[in-house]
């Protein structure tokens, strides 16, 4: 299986007050964590509504603001449109990654507990396109829930970064 590793990056960091991707953690960017850990299980990887020196970007589709979703549907379709299989997706806000992500959703599913990371097949595009075109949720857990795809228990054991007080309980 060919696998598009996409990050997740166009949120406004409201709750962080200030670019999360950006943070350090261990002298380096959360983004960057994140960036290493999918290039190690994935074919090539993106960064989705966030541009990133040195790595491909795509903008959310249809356009911003529509949280994780536009992410992962731009994510989908640029993995259809260049021959991947699937995406395997994380938040910028995500550095502790395992090795292993991929392997723990078989052929496709998401953490039910966070639901931004998952391994979605790049046949989803047409439909996320036709969910956000007649204004679904936007919530990536109601649109999975909706495929249906199925969920996992085990993304509550990962760190996410969305407020500096995480941040500084990673650091220590």
């Amino acid at each position: 299986m060919k696998l598009l590793g996409a990050i997740l990056a166009g949120g406004r960091s409201t709750r962080f007050g200030s670019d999360k991707a950006a943070a350090l953690l261990a002298g380096k960017p959360l983004l960057e964590h994140v960036a290493e850990s999918l290039a190690r299980q994935c074919d090539g990887v993106i960064v989705c509504g966030h541009e990133w020196p040195g790595m491909e970007a795509v903008p959310d589709r249809p356009g911003p603001d529509l949280g994780p979703l536009g992410g992962l549907n731009a994510a989908l379709h640029h993995a259809a449109e260049q021959g991947y299989d699937a995406v395997l997706s994380a938040g910028c806000d995500t550095p502790q990654l395992p090795d292993d992500l991929a392997a723990r959703f078989g052929p496709g599913g998401y953490y039910a507990d966070l639901p931004v990371i998952g391994l979605w097949p790049a046949t989803l595009a047409p439909d996320l396109d036709r969910h956000l075109a007649l204004g679904g949720s936007r919530a990536v857990r109601r649109w999975a829930e909706d495929m249906p795809i199925p969920s996992l228990n085990g993304g509550a054991g990962l760190p996410n970064v969305n407020r500096p007080a995480d941040l500084k309980l990673l650091r220590t």
